[in-house]
Parts: C-alpha cells; sequence; structure tokens
C-alpha cells in the first residue's frame, strides 16, 4: 500500500479541506503534513459549515484516523479552541486524533515577531496571516525551536522561558510593543489541552499503517504557489507544499507514494501581496468575487480573483507530479456569457509557456476565450449531465495538461460533488 496526496495547485484556497471531507471515507488516515493555522480548510455538510485551521478535514468522520504531523506548526490557544467547537458537535472524531512529537509550536511571542516584522517593511509587506508562522519556522530551521514532545519534559518551562527572552531581544530591533501576559495564561491552558492527546512518533506509526496496508491521504495546505522553494516569492509561505513536503512533514519515503491529487479553481484567487498575472479588476472580477464568496477562511481579507492561470497549472502539476486532477468552484462560472484561460505568457513580445524567475515585469497573459452556460449545476450528479460548455472546458484542460480530471465540485456541499470512474 502506497500514501495518497491532495494538495492546492494554486496560491491556495482551492478547496482541499471539502475534497478531503469527500474522499475520507475511502481511507483509514487523514494526515496534514504542514502549515498551520494560517489555513482554512472549509467544510460544508448539508447546513452545517465548519474551518479547520490545524485540525484534519477527516475529523467529521467517526471512523478516520487524523494526524497532525511533524511538518505542521501549532498554536496552543488555537488548537484548544478549535478542539472546544469539535468537542460540541463530533465529540466521536477527537478520540482518534493523534499528534506527532515533532510538530514546533507556535508562541505568543511568535506572533508578536510576525507583527512586528511586517509592519516593518511597510509597503512591501508580504500579507502574512499573523499567525506566527514564520518565526516559528525560522526558529525550527535555526534549531531554537520547542516541539510538541517537549510539553512533557521537566524543564519545559525553562525551555519556554529561554525562547521567549530571545524573542524579546530581537523585537528591541522594533518599534512595536505589545504585551504577551494574558496571551501567555491561554498558550497554557492550550498546552494542557495539548497533553491529553495522543502524541506520537509520527514517522513510525505512518510507515507502520502503510506496512499494514492502511489507506493515508496526506493533507496539504496553502499551496503550491506560495512554497518556500517554488512559490511567487518572497509572497509565499514558510514551508513546502509540493508533494516532496509530504515525506519530510511525515517522514515517509518518496517510493512510498501512490496517487496525487491536484487540486484548482476554475478560476484563481490570491489573498494578500503578490504577483497575479490573470487578476481582473473589472466586473468579471467582481462576479467572481461575489458569487465565488471570495473571503479568505482564516484571515476574512477579500480574495483577488482573476481567469485561471494555465502555464502556472502546468508548473505546479510538473513539480507535484500530479496523477489527478480536481476542478473545484466550476459553478461560479454559471451564467457567464464567456470567461478566460491564460495560455501562455508574453515576455517582450516573445510567447513562452514556462514561469520566468520574475513574472512580474514585462509579462502579459496571453489568453483563449470559452463560451459560458446559463443554467445552475449545483444540482448534477452526472458528468454528462453537465453543460456541454463546461465539459468542453475540462476536455480542453485535460488535454493540454495530459492528466484526467477525476472529481469536479459543482457546489460547496459534500454532495455537489461529480467522482468520474
Amino acid at each position: 500500500m502506497k500514501m495518497d496526496i491532495l494538495l492546492g495547485l494554486q496560491w491556495g484556497d482551492e478547496g482541499k479541506g471539502k475534497i478531503v471531507d469527500v474522499l475520507s471515507p475511502e481511507y483509514d488516515i487523514i494526515a496534514r503534513f504542514q502549515g498551520g493555522p494560517n489555513a482554512g480548510h472549509s467544510l460544508e455538510i448539508g447546513d452545517f459549515k465548519h474551518v479547520l485551521h490545524t485540525i484534519p478535514s477527516g475529523i467529521f468522520r467517526k471512523d478516520t484516523v487524523n494526524i497532525i504531523g511533524n511538518g505542521v506548526v501549532l498554536d496552543p490557544v488555537i488548537f484548544m479552541n478549535e478542539v472546544a467547537k469539535i468537542r460540541e458537535i463530533a465529540p466521536e472524531g477527537l478520540k482518534s486524533l493523534y499528534i506527532s512529537k515533532k510538530a514546533h509550536l507556535i508562541l505568543p511571542s511568535h506572533k508578536t515577531l510576525d507583527a512586528a516584522s511586517e509592519k516593518s517593511k511597510g509597503l512591501t509587506k508580504i500579507g502574512s496571516t499573523l499567525k506566527g508562522i514564520g518565526p516559528t519556522y525560522m526558529d525550527k530551521t535555526g534549531r531554537n525551536g520547542l516541539r510538541v514532545g517537549d510539553i512533557m519534559c521537566s524543564d519545559f518551562k525553562q525551555k519556554y522561558d529561554f525562547l521567549k527572552s530571545k524573542h524579546q531581544q530581537l523585537l528591541k530591533q522594533y518599534d512595536f510593543e505589545v504585551d504577551d501576559v494574558t496571551n501567555e495564561e491561554e498558550w497554557f491552558k492550550g498546552i494542557e489541552v495539548l497533553k491529553s492527546f495522543q502524541l506520537i512518533e509520527c514517522e513510525y506509526f505512518v510507515n507502520n499503517a502503510i506496512n499494514q496496508n492502511k489507506k493515508i491521504l496526506a493533507e496539504g495546505a496553502q499551496g503550491t504557489l506560495l512554497d518556500i522553494e517554488y512559490g511567487s516569492y518572497p509572497f509565499v509561505t514558510s514551508s513546502n507544499t509540493v508533494s516532496s513536503g509530504a515525506c519530510t512533514g511525515l517522514g515517509i519515503a518518496p517510493n512510498r507514494l501512490g496517487k496525487i491529487y491536484g487540486i484548482f479553481k476554475s478560476y484563481c484567487t490570491r489573498v494578500g501581496s503578490g504577483p497575479f498575472p490573470t487578476e481582473l479588476f473589472d466586473a468579471d472580477g467582481e462576479y467572481l468575487q461575489s458569487k465565488g464568496h471570495e473571503f479568505g477562511a482564516t484571515t476574512g481579507r477579500r480574495r483577488r480573483c482573476g481567469w485561471m492561470d494555465l502555464p502556472t497549472l502546468k508548473y505546479s502539476i510538473m513539480l507535484n507530479g500530479v496523477t489527478d486532477l480536481i476542478m473545484t468552484k466550476s459553478d461560479v462560472l454559471s451564467g457567464m456569457e464567456s470567461f478566460k484561460v491564460a495560455v501562455a505568457y508574453d515576455v517582450d513580445g516573445i510567447q513562452t509557456e514556462e514561469v520566468p524567475f520574475n513574472y512580474v515585469d514585462k509579462l502579459m497573459p496571453v489568453y483563449k476565450e470559452f463560451k459560458g452556460w446559463k443554467e445552475d449545476i449545483s444540482k448534477i450528479k452526472s458528468f454528462n449531465d453537465l453543460p456541454l460548455e463546461l465539459k468542453q472546458y475540462i476536455e480542453f484542460v485535460e488535454k493540454e495538461t495530459g492528466i484526467p480530471v477525476s472529481i469536479v465540485s459543482v457546489g460547496p456541499d459534500r454532495d455537489e460533488t461529480i467522482i468520474r470512474k
């Protein structure tokens, strides 16, 4: 048995939470492998709506084991609040939640550093969610971090105080002051909640599960174009969002990977700063933003909207080794007379399908226009019953990428999903 991966191919917000929830009955284990509470995985099940930030999206399936892997950074306060909400609506799922001892902890002072750093950048700020993600990963690579397993050590408080003192020294470089006392009290309450869960050696747990022929789905956060190595740097997150990150984030070898599901919206969105070649500033952009309810699940910020970008989609497919594509929010295009897809870039009069090192300056998208459709598709259950125009769009993506679109999401609810056999 091999481990499958599901991840985003754009700038995040592709609908990973919903699709993990849809696929989870086929899996024994759902495992988060990177990122932190800057993720916002939205699930809609009938009249029930919920946003997950740290806990994997299989938590509402009672027979599914969920793992927070070592590549994740965890804020005890956000985790505690998330657990409290889940306990009210689906307490059974929490009994099968496991947390890697090697996952790193976000301290209150990490969040202060994040805010101070972002403020100091002025107009060049990257659009951080201010959750302390970047400073926590910096401490991880700088070999200063605190890990979940440390909370069981007798000298944990001393380790905490040492790292907090280090952060206070760094904060003196910024004209930024904040009182962390209240946050610190809540933080230690969160540590006590963490202690009530099963803390594991994630690498052994996952590999043993594979050896026992358990079906595992690794769940990514953010999106490929926010990867620290291959995203639109420096407007990126602080972890590896690509499929190779699942190996380091859970402790498995590359030869144990199976299917790699890549999710993309029928159009593109982005939250925060950074390049966005196909961004729209007209009525079409307003239509996508309004009909798609494009607000960040974590920040609440309005998402920037634009046409689908085929060069970046192909780029993400290449980096991840995608075997199956999943198109989401196809229903948002309903009602448009026409829509466009960027099929190449024009750079100084030369067309290219490659994503350049700096794709901000002198880059113009080259578009192909598609005819739209009028009908509501949210209740359609069969691919054959979809509007001809949507089927032609999907077939175009398959031809251009060489990868099958195996799932089409036609609405936000878990039942509004077409799985192609």
